[in-house]
This record gives structure tokens, sequence and C-alpha cells, in this order.
């Protein structure tokens, strides 16, 4: 069972998983692309992380950052590699869509990779009815990104 509950980064695996998911978009996109953040990064006040748990095993991780009082962005989705197609980043994106409604959320937004790398996360995303878009916050057109939204 998994359990999905508020962190503070501040233990050893998440900072391995967090390290883990930098390397995965260094390989994927060339540094201009890259918007994943850093432990400090998520460490912001206007951003809330969560980890999910399987036992005593890091599943995976995501988190919401607030772009202002009704519109939210995901952030730093990952799913530990021993547990992926296991159904973790669907109950985390929904997790995180739960908390944005509950915050009064109208609006939730994200970046992904826009290679083939990032095609199960677009899937994923697509399943939960997010829909491509403009750029969006501080983003700007980037053939290596591909922004998406969905309204709440």
């Amino acid at each position: 069972m998994l359990t999905i509950k508020l962190d503070d980064l501040s233990g050893p695996e998440i900072a391995a998983l967090i390290g883990e998911h930098l390397a995965n978009m260094a390989e994927n996109s060339p540094p201009e692309s890259i918007h994943a953040l850093n432990l400090d990064g998520l460490k912001r006040p206007d951003v809330t992380f969560w980890s999910a748990w399987i036992n005593v095993e890091l599943a995976g991780c995501g988190a919401l950052k607030e772009l202002d009082d009704q519109h939210g962005e995901v952030k730093s989705m990952r799913t530990a590699i021993p547990y992926r197609g296991k159904g973790v980043a669907k109950q985390v994106l929904a997790h995180l869509l739960e908390e944005a409604a509950r915050r009064g959320y109208r609006q939730v937004s994200l970046e992904t990779g826009s290679m083939e790398a990032f095609i199960p996360a677009r899937r994923l995303y697509e399943s939960f009815g997010f829909t491509y878009c403009e750029p969006f916050a501080d983003y700007v057109e980037d053939p290596n990104s591909v922004f998406m939204t969905k309204r709440i």
C-alpha cells in the first residue's frame, strides 16, 4: 500500500531520488531547458513537497508550486526505478490534484520535456485531462519543452 506524506526534504532517500531526477533531466535535455528544482528550490515557501512510500521504501515524489491563489504548478514528479509502471505516479498526481482543489486553485499547469523519453509522462498527464497549452508563468517557448494545463 502506498502512503503519501508531506516531506521536509531532509532524508537521504529523498536527496538521492531528487539527484537521480536531476541527472536524468541532464541526460535528456540541454541545460537551458531543464526546469527541475533542486533540493533548495523545493524548500521554497511557495512549494509543497510530498514523498510516496511503500512500507519503508521511497517509491516516488511530487510537488505543487503555488503560482498565485488560483493557479498551481506540478513539479518534481518522479517514480523510483523499482516502482515504475506500478501506478505510483498516478497516485501521486491524483494527490497533487486533490490538494490543488482543496486550496481552491482553478487551474494546474506543468512543464515537461518534448523528447521521446518524456512520452510516458505526457501520456500520464493526458490521462488526467491535461491539455497542451502555451508557456505559463515565467516559461518561454522552447522546442525541448511541452506545457500542459488542466482546469479544476
